[in-house]
């Protein structure tokens, strides 16, 4: 089934014993407050974890596992975007005597189902990011989500200061319908008036998120409309290799609102003096997401304090325009298929993209 299982519990136990100074264990002293005494098993459900995004936040969420002794077994499945696998790994987990579930449940509420039957033979499960849909405490004990609409609202804001007078917005996001798409253009159309005018087809151009699509799309986009005036995506890497469609057709790339990625940042760094109007503005990309849905699944297993968070917001990142030194952060040493704004090291981001 694509499973990893790292069992621990004897090991940390006799590492925590080791470090005891003065009658005190240092290791006793660091443990997070959202790590009970109650030892559980946790497994990390991927609906899709073929792309180094996914791979940073798998390392990120097992890193966090790591931090709580009370965790002696940590499982991890990829569904690899087949939604049968994904709900045949939930059921899967639980049968073999898995306490806690995090589901990053791609498929949506098509996923539903298989979560509302494991929260009922009382396991913990707890979905993030993605609206499965349902009521927490009747289908699943918590869902974490993200601030999409808020990262609209920071898109937008950035929007009106740099083009005070209005302008043509190009927006792109990942598959058709999307909750994550559909939530982030509320957030701009709620700060953004008449006078910027989106010139995608409603809601947004569609891109699945995809490094090639998203190239075909905007080179059609770039033909349809003489002035693009921003872009605003939600994933800024998949642009990479797109926006030299600009300079192909003897225009400057755009303002770009978007969030980050070592490539993203390197390209800009390499492209701006001969683009004057790339202006960047990033959000964090939103690794850390399913740190805080660990930390939940973990208290709500071991017994720990429940997190005072439940909806994680990506701070803005990055700001071209801001006159700060190093605005917009690049490594050209590292791989480009990291992300600076996460927790985990670019170090340890680059060992995760197996790079």
């Amino acid at each position: 089934m694509n499973y990893k299982s790292i069992t621990r519990g004897l090991a940390i136990s006799a590492a925590t014993a080791m470090l005891s100074m003065g009658g005190a264990s240092i290791a006793q002293a660091e443990v997070p407050s959202w790590c009970g005494p109650k030892q559980a098993t946790l497994a990390l459900l991927d609906g899709y974890g073929g792309n180094s995004w996914r791979q940073v936040t798998t390392a990120s969420g097992k890193q966090t596992v790591e931090l709580c002794p009370s965790i002696t077994t940590y499982e991890y499945a990829d569904g690899q975007g087949d939604t049968q696998k994904s709900i045949s790994d939930i059921k899967s987990m639980a049968a073999k005597g898995i306490d806690a579930l995090v589901v990053f449940g791609d498929a949506g509420p098509a996923m539903l189902p298989a979560i509302t039957s494991v929260h009922k033979a009382g396991k913990v499960i707890v979905p993030y990011r993605v609206n499965v849909g349902g009521k927490e405490g009747e289908n699943y004990a918590k869902f974490i989500g993200s601030s999409f609409e808020n990262d609209g609202v920071t898109w937008g804001n950035w929007i009106k200061s740099i083009l005070p007078n209005g302008g043509n917005v190009l927006f792109l996001s990942g598959p058709a319908g999307n909750s994550q798409g559909l939530d982030e253009l509320k957030g701009l159309k709620s700060v953004l008036g008449p006078e910027y005018v989106f010139v995608n087809p409603e809601p947004f151009a569609v891109t699945n998120w995809d490094p090639a699509l998203t190239q075909k799309v905007l080179t059609a986009e770039i033909a349809k409309n003489e002035k693009i005036d921003v872009i605003v995506s939600d994933f800024g890497p998949s642009l990479v290799g797109a926006l030299p469609a600009f300079t192909k057709q003897g225009k400057s790339i755009p303002a770009l609102a978007t969030s980050d990625g070592n490539s993203l940042g390197c390209f800009w760094q390499d492209n701006q003096a001969a683009n004057p109007d790339f202006k960047l503005f990033t959000v964090a990309t939103g690794n850390d997401n399913v740190r805080l849905a660990v930390q939940w699944a973990v208290a709500l297993a071991t017994g720990g304090e429940l997190p005072k968070e439940e909806i994680f917001a990506a701070p803005a990142y990055e700001d071209s325009v801001s006159g700060k030194p190093n605005a917009v952060q690049c490594r050209k040493d590292l791989p480009g298929a990291i992300y600076m704004s996460s927790e985990l090291s670019p170090e340890d981001q680059a060992k995760a993209v197996g790079q």
